[in-house]
């Protein structure tokens, strides 16, 4: 079990992330709840531990797109699209319906394989030739518009679910955890903004709140590069803002490609935008300067 000094030590990290009037109540119950699992120092457990993520980003580029095309039939999809995201970077990804988004998002995490073109995660990873699975463990994850959440399961074991462990050992939820599970999960709470909710079940969260502990999941598996379709889709003003504030906090440590409608979302967090059109990238640069692009204006903003 978790000893005194180590619930504190928690106490007192989550309690200077949080408001004034956050209740007290709150952060005794997350550390309550987190010293249910037992605390593996050692590594002793005999479970498959997460590996190191090996993608090269020496370059400062994080995801290659080069004359990516992509056919359905008749239909091309994308269209000789090339598409460079930096390491560290925040890029928007916006355009009208059936502009291509989707099937790029696909194309990123290997839902869809390109017809022609490269795909290329840092220096090391061919996209093109590798399976969902492979792409998710080297180091990309993807939330969609509709949270997926275990809906009769608390936020603190939906957490758990998504560690990088042994997916056959299901009967232990109350597992023990690893120093790396452990720390991963006190920061991902945190980054969340969960930490009052961590035995609640998840289907009585918000919409948000849901998308939210959704994002965290995938920040249990350590990746280095985010795909979020449509985040603050159907949230109320709040949540939206709070999402912002999230996406900001982890572009610190993330490589972030954000797709939404919402212009004043895509404002509050945007540094660069692209804009697709027909499968094809439309525009380039910050808000303004797209807002202003005669193409971008005739083909989506319509003003």
């Amino acid at each position: 079990m978790l000893n005194n000094h180590l619930s504190t030590s928690l106490v007192s990290k989550l309690s200077s992330n949080l408001p004034d009037k956050a209740p007290k109540r709150s952060l005794a119950m997350t550390a309550q709840a987190l010293d249910e699992y037992d605390y593996d120092d050692d590594h002793s457990d005999g479970l498959s531990h997460p590996k190191p993520r090996g993608a090269d980003f020496s370059h400062g580029i994080a995801l290659y797109l080069e004359e990516v095309s992509v056919w359905f039939d008749s239909f091309r999809a994308l269209n000789n699209l090339s598409l460079y995201i930096e390491e560290g970077e925040l890029r928007c990804i916006i355009g009208p319906n059936g502009a291509g988004k989707t099937t790029l998002m696909d194309v990123i995490t290997g839902k869809t394989r390109p017809t022609e073109g490269s795909v290329f995660f840092g220096q090391t990873y061919n996209l093109a030739t590798m399976s969902t699975e492979q792409i998710a463990e080297s180091g990309i994850g993807r939330k969609f518009q509709k949270p997926t959440v275990f809906e009769n399961f608390s936020v603190l074991d939906n957490l758990l679910l998504a560690a990088p462990k042994d997916k056959r050992v299901m009967g232990s939820l109350r597992r023990r955890l690893d120093a790396d599970t452990r720390n991963t999960l006190e920061a991902t709470l945190e980054q969340i903004r969960l930490t009052d909710k961590t035995r609640l079940p998840a289907g009585l969260l918000s919409h948000g709140q849901k998308q939210w502990l959704e994002i965290g999941m995938l920040l249990m598996q350590s990746p280095k590069l985010i795909l979020l379709d449509e985040p603050v889709a159907g949230m109320t003003d709040a949540e939206t803002e709070h999402t912002a504030e999230l996406c900001l906090r982890l572009k610190q440590n993330h490589t972030l490609i954000v797709v939404e409608h919402d212009m004043s979302f895509i404002n509050a967090i945007s540094e660069k935008v692209t804009v697709l059109a027909q499968g094809a990238i439309l525009a380039e640069g910050t808000l303004a300067e797209v807002q202003e692009n005669e193409a971008v204006i005739e083909s989506y903003l319509g003003r």
